[in-house]
């Protein structure tokens, strides 16, 4: 499993995209996956450049979210926007983080995104609940490097 297209199949990617149609139902935070292949940076310096890449940085409330990963590196990260980091403690997606961790150790890739989606989303919705006036700010799709 090395290549980022064996990493999810299609019906798998759209189980995942689904998560995050239904955590953003819920708040208006915006939930976004990155999978590419490598990368020689530590995982969160390179999230941050994907978020930047992906402009994540522009939405009303500073309020997106990346998830990360690696394939081959098997590096992963959660990046959330400023708009979420002023609001919360520095461990703030641990829990989601050893979540992913432990179905990934398991080669359980959908299950753990699904449910750390899920649980983004909860959190998400604690600081941006959903308002009726919200528009959904960035792709659900996942991108791909």
């Amino acid at each position: 499993m090395s290549k980022v297209e064996d990493f999810l199949t299609a019906e798998q990617e759209q189980t995942v995209i689904n998560a995050i149609k239904e955590a953003e139902k819920n708040t208006s935070g915006e939930i976004r996956v990155h999978i590419e292949k490598a990368t020689e940076k530590s995982p969160m310096d390179r999230a941050l450049e994907i978020f930047y890449k992906l402009e994540m940085q522009n939405t009303e409330q500073r309020n997106g979210v990346l998830i990360y990963i690696a394939v081959e590196s098997k590096h992963f990260a959660i990046l959330g926007d400023e708009g979420i980091n002023k609001l919360v403690s520095n461990n703030f997606w641990d829990t989601e983080k050893e979540l992913v961790l432990s179905h990934f150790a398991k080669k359980e890739f959908t299950k753990g995104l699904e449910l750390a989606i899920i649980k983004v989303g909860e959190k998400l919705k604690e600081f941006f609940p959903y308002q009726s006036d919200d528009t959904n700010e960035l792709s659900d799709e996942i991108s791909k490097g």
